[in-house]
């Protein structure tokens, strides 16, 4: 077959495109699947809890990742700032997935334990007040909005599903856990009748935020 049949042919051009990238993509993307490097946790990566879980999702409904990377690439400039390069065992319970290198703001791959819980809760309400020159939106709201828990037994187990297809050796919810997920979501607070009340949505997304990169402490 000439060069010329098929420049000329554009439904056998289409095709032949087509069967190139399929072949491509499949010798790129189906050894990924049986790497332990993206198949297994990293480390001291562990699932999430129900805080942190219904925190990253407050992350995913605002949109914190169209400014926020979760991947810090391996150049000087960006481990000497945030520090040890992205794994992809780190990710093994996100989704979805919140690599990317595009970012307003700073990565936050490693931020977990660099400010204080406080820090943030400052930050969410009014980010000038901490960063003068940020150009963050405030998110005074979520400090006023409590979560329900009411489906958090049922992300918990989509989760299950999704991680479990995807990496044989990660750590699943038990059905303890999904049974008092609610519950979990409780925290301590001795100016309400009973010292416990449901946690607000800031709450939930400082947790997640103060958990991101802690396993790579150890490494």
């Amino acid at each position: 077959m000439s060069h010329e049949v098929v420049e000329k042919n554009v439904g056998l051009l289409a095709i032949l495109v087509i069967l190139v990238i399929s072949v491509g993509g499949l010798v790129e993307i189906v050894p990924l699947f049986f790497l332990t490097e993206t198949t297994e946790p990293a480390p001291g990566v562990k699932k999430y809890s129900a805080l942190h879980l219904e925190g990253r999702d407050v992350y995913v409904r605002e949109g914190c990742y169209n400014c926020h990377s979760q991947m810090i690439r391996p150049f000087r400039a960006e481990t000497e700032r945030y520090g040890h390069y992205s794994l992809a065992g780190e990710s093994v319970y996100d989704h979805p997935f919140q690599w990317g290198s595009k970012r307003t703001g700073p990565d936050l791959a490693r931020v977990g334990g660099r400010y204080s819980d406080e820090w943030h809760y400052v930050h969410l309400i009014n980010p000038r007040d901490v960063v003068p020159e940020s150009n963050m939106p405030a998110y005074p709201w979520l400090s006023d909005t409590q979560l329900t828990g009411d489906d958090t037994a049922a992300k918990m187990a989509a989760l299950n599903i999704a991680v479990g297809a995807t990496c044989p050796k990660c750590e699943l919810y038990t059905e303890e856990e999904m049974a008092n997920a609610k519950e979990a979501l409780m925290v301590t607070d001795f100016s309400v009748e009973g010292g416990k009340r449901m946690a607000t949505e800031a709450e939930a997304l400082v947790a997640y935020l103060q958990g991101l990169g802690l396993a790579s402490k150890q490494w």
